[in-house]
C-alpha cells in the first residue's frame, strides 16, 4: 500500500483580480503552493501530483524536482481536477490518496501526518475546522454517526448556513472508493461544477466509514487579498515564535516580518518595523532596526543596522549602518566599518575599519582599511556610457565634498582637499587638491542692494 498526494492548483483565483496565479501569491516569502508541498511531506508520499491549469507554466516553474503535474485545461471543478490526477497516478485500490488545496498555506506537515495516521480503514477521512465567519466554505453536516455530508455554501439552506464547522478541502481517500466516487459525481449544483465534496456523501450513502479530524486552522483557503493578509499574519506569528524560542529577541513580534527562507542567530536583537526577506542572514549579537528592510543580505555578528535599506549587501561583524543608509547589490562592509547617515553604496567594498560617515554616494569602488570619506563625497563612476572604478587606499582621507571622477586611484595614506574634483590619481601620502583661487569683491553687498532698489 502506498500514499500519493494530489495538490489542486489549477484555479484562476478571479476574486483576487491579479495577473498572478492565486497559488503563486506569497506568504512569508514563499508561494502558497510551496507551503502546501512542504506540508505534503507529512504524508511521506510515494508520488506527488500537482494539478495545474491557469498559467500552468508559471506554476510548474516553482515546483521542485520530482513533483509531477497534470493539466486541467478547463476548470470544471475539484472532482474533475482530482479525476485527472488519479488517472495519471493509476493507484492500486489499497493505496491512500491525500488531496490538498494549493491555496492553503497554513496546513502543516503535522496535520497531514495526523490525517494519514487516522485514515486506516476508512473510505474517507477529512479535516475540518471551526470558523467564526464560515461564509463561502462548505459546511460539515453531522448526524448521530458522524459526518453525513458536506454542503457547499452556494447550495446551503438556512440550517446549513448556521453551521460553523467547515470543510478545509483536505482529504485522505481510499483509492478504491475515490475512483468509484469520481465516476458518479455530477455537476447539478449552483456552480455547475463537479465537487469533490460530494465524494463524502457518496461514501455515507454506500455505508462506508467516514471520519473527520478537527484542527485549528484560522484561515482555510485563500481566495482574496484580505484572506492572504490573514494567512500571512498567522504565518508570521509562527515564524517569529520559533525564532524567539531559539534565542532571537524581538521587541514587537507583531511588527517584525521575517521570510521563511531567512536565517537568524541566537542573540540577535530585532526592533519593530524590520523586514527580513529572501536569503538574508542575521548574526549573533546583531542589532537590526527599527524600520529596516533587509533583502538577500547578510548582517554579521554584533553589527548594527538602523533605519536603512539593504539589498544584496554583506555587512560583516561589528559594522555600523545608518541611520537612513541604502546598501545596494554588491555593497560589502568589512569588520568595524561604517556606512553612516544618508550614505548610499553600490558595488563597493569597505575594508576593515573604513568609514563613510554621512551624506555620500560611493559606487563601483574599493576603499582600503581605515580610510575615511568626508561628508558629501561622491564617486563619479558613470561617464554616460560605461561604469568606471575608484580605488581608495588604506588610511586615505577624502575631504568633504570631494568628487572622485573615475577611473581614479587615491594611494595609501593619500589625502584630498575639501571641495576638490579629483580626476587624476593621487600618489600615496600626497594631497590632491583642485580649487579655483578664492576672490573677494569689496563693497559688493551695498552695490547689490542699491541695484535691487533701482529695479523696483
Amino acid at each position: 500500500m502506498s500514499v500519493h498526494v494530489i495538490i489542486l492548483a489549477a484555479g484562476e483565483g478571479t476574486r483576487m483580480r491579479s495577473g498572478k496565479p492565486k497559488v503563486l501569491q506569497q506568504v512569508a516569502g514563499k508561494p502558497m503552493v510551496s507551503w502546501v508541498l512542504e506540508a505534503a511531506t507529512g504524508a511521506a508520499p510515494e508520488r506527488t501530483m500537482v494539478v495545474v491549469g491557469h498559467e500552468a507554466e508559471a506554476i510548474v516553474a516553482v515546483l521542485p524536482q520530482g513533483v509531477e503535474t497534470v493539466l486541467q485545461p478547463q476548470q470544471l471543478g475539484t472532482a474533475h481536477a482530482t479525476a485527472l490526477a488519479v488517472a495519471a497516478l493509476e493507484p492500486a485500490d489499497d493505496d491512500t490518496i491525500v488531496v490538498l488545496p494549493g491555496d492553503a498555506p497554513l496546513v502543516t506537515d503535522d496535520m497531514v501526518g495526523q490525517l494519514v495516521a487516522c485514515h486506516a480503514g476508512n473510505a474517507v477521512t477529512l479535516v475540518t475546522t471551526h470558523l467564526d465567519d464560515p461564509g463561502g466554505y462548505g459546511r460539515i453536516v453531522r448526524g448521530e454517526t458522524g459526518v453525513e455530508a458536506i454542503v457547499e455554501h452556494g447550495d446551503a439552506g438556512p440550517t446549513e448556513l448556521a453551521i460553523t464547522e467547515v470543510a478545509t478541502s483536505i482529504y485522505a481517500f481510499s483509492a478504491q472508493h475515490l475512483k468509484g466516487a469520481l465516476e458518479r459525481i455530477g455537476s447539478d449544483n449552483s456552480q455547475g461544477e463537479q465537487y469533490l465534496t460530494d465524494a463524502v456523501g457518496l461514501a455515507v450513502g454506500d455505508g462506508e466509514s467516514v471520519d473527520a479530524i478537527e484542527v485549528d486552522l484560522p484561515v482555510v483557503g485563500v481566495n482574496s487579498f484580505d484572506q492572504l493578509a490573514e494567512a500571512a499574519d498567522v504565518m508570521r506569528a509562527r515564524i517569529n515564535s520559533e525564532w524567539m524560542r531559539q534565542g532571537v529577541m524581538m521587541l514587537d513580534p507583531a511588527r517584525t516580518y521575517v521570510d521563511a527562507s531567512a536565517v537568524l542567530s541566537a542573540g540577535a536583537r530585532i526592533y519593530p518595523g524590520v523586514h527580513i526577506e529572501g536569503t538574508s542572514t542575521i548574526g549573533a549579537g546583531a542589532q537590526v532596526g527599527p524600520d529596516t528592510h533587509v533583502h538577500d543580505s547578510s548582517i554579521g555578528e554584533d553589527a548594527v543596522v538602523r533605519y536603512s535599506v539593504l539589498d544584496g549587501a554583506d555587512v560583516q561583524s561589528r559594522a555600523n549602518v545608518g541611520p537612513y543608509a541604502s546598501l545596494r547589490p554588491g555593497a560589502v562592509l568589512g569588520p568595524d566599518s561604517k556606512a553612516g547617515s544618508f550614505v548610499e553604496l553600490k558595488n563597493t567594498t569597505l575594508a576593515a575599519g573604513a568609514k563613510v560617515p554621512h551624506l555620500s554616494y560611493i559606487g563601483d569602488a574599493t576603499v582600503g582599511e581605515d580610510a575615511n570619506i568626508g561628508a558629501g563625497s561622491i564617486t563619479c563612476n558613470w561617464d554616460g556610457y560605461d561604469k568606471h572604478h575608484t580605488k581608495i587606499g588604506a588610511g586615505a582621507r577624502i575631504g568633504s565634498d570631494t568628487m572622485l571622477v573615475a577611473p581614479v586611484e587615491i594611494g595609501e595614506g593619500g589625502w584630498t582637499g575639501a571641495g576638490s574634483v579629483i580626476s587624476k590619481d593621487v600618489a600615496p601620502g600626497a594631497l590632491g587638491i583642485e580649487r579655483s583661487p578664492q576672490k573677494e569683491i569689496p563693497g559688493y553687498a551695498d552695490r547689490r542692494s542699491k541695484r535691487a532698489e533701482s529695479d523696483e
